[in-house]
């Protein structure tokens, strides 16, 4: 079990919000990554944020388990999806991601799971959880992560490494 998380990257974004945050020259020194990601994009109609590995959109697979307070459902996306609150939730709340990235910097595909949540408190709340298969043996060294707009001001994403020693 990993006993040392420590701080690589951290993006808050400002005002006007972002395109996207983007974490690049990620080192090779430890043995996983976990991302936590406090999101809220500026359009009315989506309610996802999207991450990638090393700027690569092809190569991923995901399987996901959701549930909204009455129904649940699965599914199978060749996006790597994060729940997203939309401008029209609640205000001034943000959906929250965990990201965990094992042998990130290994030879092999690279697998990785989260979770993550949204709240609307005059509708409903969503949770998922999702396993995620980025078929590439690349080191990771960039995980960047957009929604269908922008993201809107405070939203935020921390990068961790992990290491077992």
């Amino acid at each position: 079990m990993a006993n040392t998380f420590e701080l690589i990257a951290s993006s808050t974004v400002g005002s006007g919000g972002a395109a996207n945050i983007d974490f690049t020259s990620i080192p090779s020194t430890y043995t996983d990554l976990v991302m936590k990601v406090s999101v809220r994009e500026t359009s009315t109609s989506s309610s996802v944020c999207y991450f990638t590995f090393n700027n690569d959109s092809a190569n991923r697979t995901e399987r996901k388990l959701q549930g909204n307070g009455s129904a649940a459902s699965s599914s199978s996306s060749s996006d790597f999806q994060l729940i997203a609150s939309a401008s029209t939730d609640t205000a001034n709340t943000f959906s929250n991601a965990e990201v965990y990235i094992p042998n990130y910097a290994g030879t092999t595909n690279k697998a990785a799971s989260s979770d993550s949540t949204a709240e609307n408190n005059s509708s409903t709340a969503f949770m998922r959880l999702t396993a995620h298969l980025w078929s590439s043996t690349a080191a990771i060294n960039r995980i960047t992560i957009t929604t269908g707009s922008n993201l809107a001001q405070y939203s935020t994403a921390y990068l961790y490494g992990v290491k077992n020693a």
